[in-house]
């Protein structure tokens, strides 16, 4: 719910949210990529576009992954954020901790997408 917030939010900005899932974290998404979509659209509203399920670490891990991850370790946990620059580059990541209304990943976000955060009021 949070993720569909966020994509709502700024998508006017430029934002795109795609979720990738994976069952490689305590069997918790288990199901069909369908399922999965109809989980997430029933239960959280997210009209984001879904990805088809991927291994995110170890010997199958998926040529995104491997892109997003580079030498900068395995992905510790579901949930875990990456924020892609318009140019394509990983701009940062964020654990499975970082809510999507933080403001650090909203800070990655105006980097991402070329804009000046506003300053706060003096």
């Amino acid at each position: 719910a949070g993720l569909q917030a966020l994509s709502e939010a700024r998508a006017a900005d430029g934002l795109r949210v795609v979720g990738v899932p994976c069952n490689q974290f305590g069997g918790q998404e288990p199901g069909t990529a369908a399922e999965i979509a109809s989980f997430c659209t029933k239960n959280h509203g997210v009209t984001f576009p879904l990805l088809q399920k991927q291994d995110v670490n170890g010997a199958a891990r998926s040529d995104l992954y491997r892109f997003l991850v580079g030498q900068k370790g395995d992905v510790r946990w579901n949930f875990e954020k990456f924020v892609v620059g318009r140019d394509g580059q990983v701009v940062a990541r964020f654990g499975s901790g970082t809510t999507p209304g933080s403001a650090e990943l909203a800070s990655a976000i105006d980097q991402a997408l070329g804009r000046t955060p506003p300053t706060a009021a003096p």
